[in-house]
């Protein structure tokens, strides 16, 4: 978990809260169904994304949960692929949104082939959710990298998540190019307001020549 310190976790955080609660994830799910059933709005994200989006994109969800985002994304038509590191979400994900294409996995060794064996790639990555924070100090980097490496050549990463998880906006700018990613514009809602301290809505783009990686 995140230290009291406000330190990186050194063990994925979703993994520890699950060990801890093995009802974690369907509370969770339970959660953002009882959000639905009050009427909140729980696709902010999901339309930024379509907006960025050229009709029929391929989209990954990159931490999807119980696919609200990417399901969304799906039912308007995009080519949609989610993934989640937690069995029982991707399950909900694949009875609420069956137009997606769901898998279980985590960001850090992500690695979706096509019908080739080339790695898929995507021309929006959407990773919402405070997913990043979620993640060991250990696992950010790799999944930057993991994410970057899906990205069509004009495709953009779009990464949203808090303040005071363990994750200084500074950090993630300084890992996100040393995933061969470039910092396009960042924000402070989904819904474009501007740069503040408490939250980070970042677009990156793929560096054409990667920097050279830390052994």
């Amino acid at each position: 978990m995140t230290g009291l310190d406000g330190s990186a976790p050194q063990e994925n955080v979703w993994l520890a809260a699950v060990r801890s609660n093995p009802d974690h994830a369907k509370n969770y799910a339970q959660r953002w169904r009882n959000f639905t059933d009050a009427g909140r709005d729980i696709y902010g994200e999901a339309r930024l994304i379509d907006a960025m989006a050229e009709r029929g994109s391929r989209i990954l969800d990159a931490g999807c949960g119980t696919g609200r985002i990417g399901g969304w994304l799906s039912e308007r038509g995009h080519e949609v692929v989610g993934v989640d590191l937690d069995e029982y979400l991707i399950s909900v994900a694949r009875e609420d949104y069956p137009s997606a294409e769901w898998q279980v996995g985590n960001l850090a060794s992500l690695a979706l082939d096509d019908e080739t064996g080339d790695l898929r790639e995507f021309d929006l990555i959407v990773c919402a959710g405070n997913v990043m924070t979620f993640l060991a100090q250990q696992e950010r980097l790799p999944a930057l990298q993991r994410m970057r490496g899906h990205l069509a050549s004009q495709g953009r990463l779009v990464v949203g998540f808090g303040a005071g998880r363990g994750y200084d906006f500074v950090d993630f700018a300084a890992d996100a190019y040393r995933a061969g990613l470039e910092l396009e514009q960042h924000y402070s809602t989904w819904q474009l307001h501007p740069p503040a301290a408490d939250f980070i809505v970042a677009v990156l783009g793929a560096i054409p020549v990667p920097p050279e990686q830390d052994e």
